[in-house]
């Protein structure tokens, strides 16, 4: 049961099923039209998951189906309905949506000013759909404010968590290689593994726009800014680490290649590398736990977690270069994929620092400030130029 609450999908479903069935009671009692379905239509497409979606997507929807109306009863008065005034209203519709900014809803115009001009050409049934969509998306846009959407921070966090743990599978099992002489197909599938990574990023960069979304102009949440920021620069910093990690599994296919069946590394320096894998790998999870945490006692534990395995991971990073080094004397034929492997495990570390997580939340915050700042500024410019001259 808790697993549906916190569904999105499933919470979408019930919010919009309430809302158009609302609307269409209210719309019986308001509209002339003996089925007012326009009104739970324009509610099922007005609820949104988030109470910010549901605002900017009701706005978008009421200009869009007035426009349209209007478009239609222009048409019906003048020319009535054929196949080429059918052409033209869909022309005009589509121009003028673009003109009015209704962004996704410019095909909504159109379908709009086809309904009305096709199945009524009457201009007091046309008002009646103006009337019922206007209903439905008050009522969509009421039901979301005495019923606030979910904050669906703690689903993006979820999804945040997931990711790094893929992620850490990923680089312990690559690292298992080296202590072997894997096939170049093996070694191949690690870096197919790797790119697929971006799709598990795309899908958690999705629930976190959702989660940002619920911030906004919810009464229930305080420091909303600071969330999204926090989440945000969380995702970054684990999308440049999976790049990373493709680019070393690309070094293990590469050696791979160059090894031709031979053991990759001698058995101390594979150890020292698995062994900053283990820990670079847990620091993944760590700096997921510490991004999403909820309060400074959840944030507290992670954190010197965190900086423990960042800690031992440099120490046998040490080790491994050390190794890597005198393996590189001996094989001067490797040395690059060498110090290539190093830099990227350099790079994942420095990435994970708290000491970088903190600099990263401060510009994001100053930026947001400075941007707050100039839009302020705006406005009061525009208030002063529009205020009528003092005698």
């Amino acid at each position: 049961m808790e697993r549906l609450r916190r569904d999105p999908f499933t919470v979408q479903t019930v919010r919009s099923t309430a809302a158009a069935t609302l609307s269409y009671v209210v719309a019986l009692q308001l509209s002339s039209e003996p089925a007012p379905l326009t009104a739970p239509l324009t509610a099922l497409l007005v609820v949104q998951v988030t109470l910010y979606s549901t605002l900017t997507t009701s706005l978008r929807r009421v200009n869009s189906v007035v426009v349209g109306v209007l478009i239609a009863i222009a048409f019906s008065v003048l020319v009535g309905l054929s196949w080429w005034s059918l052409a033209l209203v869909i022309l005009a519709s589509l121009l003028v949506g673009r003109l009015v900014r209704v962004e996704e809803f410019i095909p909504e115009v159109a379908i709009s000013a086809m309904l009305v001009l096709g199945v009524t050409q009457v201009a007091d049934t046309a008002w009646d759909r103006v009337l019922e969509t206007l209903i439905g998306a008050v009522v969509g846009m009421l039901f979301n404010l005495v019923l606030a959407p979910p904050v669906w921070v703690e689903t993006a966090g979820d999804s945040i968590e997931d990711l790094a743990r893929r992620m850490r599978r990923l680089l312990l099992e690559a690292a298992e290689e080296f202590g072997g002489a894997p096939h170049v197909g093996r070694a191949a599938a690690r870096l197919h593994e790797a790119r697929r990574l971006d799709n598990d990023v795309a899908e958690v960069d999705a629930a976190l726009r959702t989660a940002e979304d619920s911030l906004r102009l919810n009464p229930r949440v305080k420091e909303g800014l600071l969330h999204r920021i926090v989440l945000r620069t969380g995702l970054d910093t684990l999308e440049i680490c999976a790049v990373v990690l493709r680019v070393l599994t690309r070094t293990l296919t590469d050696l791979a290649k160059q090894r031709s069946g031979q053991e990759l590394l001698p058995g101390p320096t594979a150890l020292a590398v698995q062994e900053t894998a283990q820990h670079t790998a847990d620091a993944f999870v760590s700096y997921a736990v510490l991004v999403t945490a909820s309060g400074s006692e959840a944030a507290e534990p992670a954190e010197t977690r965190l900086a423990g395995e960042l800690r031992a991971a440099r120490t046998c990073r040490d080790r491994a270069a050390r190794l890597l080094l005198a393996s590189a004397l001996r094989e001067p034929g490797h040395w690059q994929l060498y110090g290539a492997m190093l830099a990227e495990i350099d790079r994942v570390l420095d990435e994970l620092d708290p000491e970088h997580r903190g600099r990263r939340l401060m510009e994001e915050l100053d930026r947001h400030t400075r941007a707050s700042r100039e839009r302020r500024r705006r406005l009061t410019s525009r208030y002063r130029l529009g205020r009528p001259g003092r005698a």
